[in-house]
């Protein structure tokens, strides 16, 4: 028996290759000394006979990328449903906690017990679960804060059946793990798995209320499910009986490694070529600014400085020659300024994310703690968005910093809020439970006008109270005229030719993240993330200090803009990236989760481009700073 799968299980299968297809592997992967797990909860010691509490999660399905609440179906429910409390992850992420009428008594096995029974399926919900099944969604379970796995064993036998027929699992054989605690004789669960069955139970009443005496299963006989018997058909009419098993078994695994079953991870050579091809690049892009900057630059300075007359000066050409422009302000310069600011914020938000995850405070048993705390830093980080947007707004001779600040504080957050609220609509006219409650909308509106807002017009403030940055050189009143480009001095091609290396350190990488979030895998190699994030850092910057040098030889001090644009270009190839994922990987069937699809990596890569285009703008301010006040100027 091995455990394949961290999901589990839907209500069912339309013909036999549809039974195999429900349970698809949903493992995690990290590789040992990348990332350690910090267990979001403190353990809990279970004596012999304690309750356990199976809870259910939303249906989901790679299929429609739409969760739904479990009891949605015609699922067993228990007397009374209660909602689990949720944090604000859980809630963005359609997670809906609900109790369940599996219950068990700790290292008591039982057999054969009856959870509930269907008296004659209507055409409404036999059309409901042959829906869910056509679409491949799987329930989720949790036990202790284990998601279930599946323990899949091979089973002999021919096809199910040549007819095109839907049948519904509604026996589970559940085996819980636990590690026993000699000195105290308690025990904690390390492991949550299940074999799902479709049988059509054979029964008879008895004379107490709702009891069922069975017949395909016994608990005084020991005889079980096997999967031999004939299966449960989804059709109108039919009575459906729910039933499940379950057994202890002592396990060697200590509770702070009971995730590992989870995160192992076999593919760590694919992630460690992502590396050695990124380092790669990166070695290539030092190795041009070395040159740069060692040979050709620093002797471009040396000669320049050695220049005795303005004649001689006048005669030479390249970069010094724009020294009176290249510090003129661009077109648009308070927009530039938004983006950088905004930048610097998402910058921030993504630092203290990684660090966070790398120690592993976000692990998966904190459900829902890393999109919580992606959002919580972004409002807080709105200070440092807010600070550097207005130091560079000053720089510009700028004076109307609020208006800045209140630009900073709502054109890249009220863009990513109008298409998340749109797609929010339409996940609600579908009534999947991933639509985001009003509740949680107005805790997200907080957010942003409570928090965000008002800290980014604090750091506006206080960076605009600062002395203004001091250019190293004059700026002359009359634009200096550009001479002609060559063809691929042009702005466009540069700036998508610098967005290429950058996209390129990241895109292994990018495969395993977009698996994650659309093949609902777990993610936790942050370590390797980390690594790949510093070389995406340094990627940007080297890459646009190379074209900036490039372009100033060429008498073009139009840096600015393209400075950002460069590195920000990877954003274009990260989208394009995704939609070519979408046609090749995933099986989405629906129009609705198509539009969620790409409105959701709009996002992702409008989000790219100002985090890379920040990167790229400040160090190429950096560089040509440094260039031009290491010169002579007359």
């Amino acid at each position: 028996m091995a455990v394949e799968d961290a999901r589990l299980v839907l209500p069912g299968m339309a013909h036999g290759s549809r039974l195999a297809f429900f349970f698809i592997c949903i493992l995690a992967r990290v590789p040992a000394g990348w990332a350690f797990y910090l267990p979001g909860v403190a353990p809990r010691d279970f004596s012999e006979g304690n309750e356990l509490q199976v809870k259910v999660n939303k249906l989901s399905s790679t299929k429609t990328q739409l969760p739904y609440e479990y009891y949605s179906l015609g699922y067993c429910k228990p007397p009374k449903v209660e909602n689990s409390a949720e944090n604000l992850g859980e809630v963005l992420r359609g997670d809906r906690i609900e109790n369940s009428p599996y219950v068990f008594q700790m290292k008591e096995d039982k057999l054969c017990n009856v959870a509930c029974k269907i008296d004659h399926m209507d055409a409404t919900t036999v059309q409901a679960f042959r829906e869910k099944i056509d679409e491949d969604y799987r329930v989720n379970m949790i036990l202790d804060n284990l998601p279930v796995a599946e323990a899949r064993q091979r089973q002999e036998g021919a096809a199910m059946g040549s007819e095109e027929k839907y049948f519904i699992y509604n026996h589970l054989a559940f085996t819980v793990l636990f590690h026993a605690d000699p000195d105290s004789l308690t025990a904690r669960i390390v492991g949550f798995e299940v074999i799902p069955y479709s049988v059509k139970h054979e029964y008879d009443k008895t004379n107490e209320k709702d009891k069922l005496q069975i017949f395909t299963c016994n608990p005084d006989t020991k005889q079980l499910v096997t999967g031999q018997q004939p299966p449960q058909e989804v059709k109108e009419g039919e009575d459906v009986v729910f039933t499940y098993d379950v057994k202890f078994e002592a396990s060697n695994v200590k509770w702070a490694f009971r995730w590992d079953t989870y995160l192992f991870m076999s593919n760590d050579q694919i992630h460690w070529f992502s590396i050695i091809n990124s380092l790669m690049i990166v070695l290539f892009l030092s190795g041009m600014v070395a040159m740069i900057m060692l040979r050709t630059l620093y002797q471009d300075i040396a000669r320049y400085n050695q220049l005795e007359t303005q004649e001689e000066a006048q005669e030479e050409t390249g970069w010094k020659l724009v020294h009176a422009d290249v510090f003129r302000p661009p077109l648009h310069a308070g927009l530039l300024c938004v983006y950088v600011g905004t930048g610097v914020q998402f910058l921030a938000m993504t630092i203290i994310t990684m660090i966070f995850a790398v120690v592993g405070f976000l692990s998966p048993s904190n459900r829902g703690a890393l999109m919580t705390a992606m959002l919580l830093l972004w409002a807080f980080m709105g200070v440092l968005g807010g600070y550097s947007s207005a130091r560079l707004f000053k720089m510009f001779k700028g004076t109307e910093w609020k208006r800045n600040s209140l630009k900073t504080a709502f054109i890249f957050p009220g863009a990513a809020f109008c298409i998340f609220f749109i797609l929010n609509c339409l996940i609600w006219g579908e009534k999947s439970s991933g639509a985001v409650p009003f509740g949680t909308m107005f805790a997200l509106v907080f957010l942003w006008f409570g928090i965000s807002v008002p800290l980014v017009f604090i750091g506006g403030y206080l960076g605009f109270k600062q002395p203004p940055i001091e250019d190293p050189v004059c700026t002359n009143k009359i634009p200096r005229p550009i001479p002609d480009q060559a063809w691929y001095m042009q702005p466009v091609f540069s700036i998508l030719a610098g967005g290429i290396l950058p996209f390129g350190a990241v895109f292994i990488e990018l495969f395993f993240i977009l698996t994650s979030i659309w093949l609902h895998q777990f993610y936790y190699i942050f370590g390797f993330l980390f690594i790949v994030f510093l070389i995406l850092v340094v990627t940007c910057a080297e890459i646009t200090i190379v074209l900036c040098y490039f372009q100033l030889c060429n008498e073009d001090y139009h840096w600015w803009w393209r400075a950002y644009l460069t590195s920000g270009s990877s954003a274009l190839y990260l989208f394009l990236y995704a939609t070519f994922y979408f046609f090749t990987k995933l099986e989405i069937t629906k129009v609705v989760s198509g539009f969620l699809y790409f409105g959701y990596m709009v996002i992702i890569s409008y989000s790219f481009f100002v985090l890379t285009g920040t990167v790229g703008f400040y160090a190429c301010f950096w560089f040509v700073r440094t260039i031009y006040a290491s010169v002579k100027i007359d």
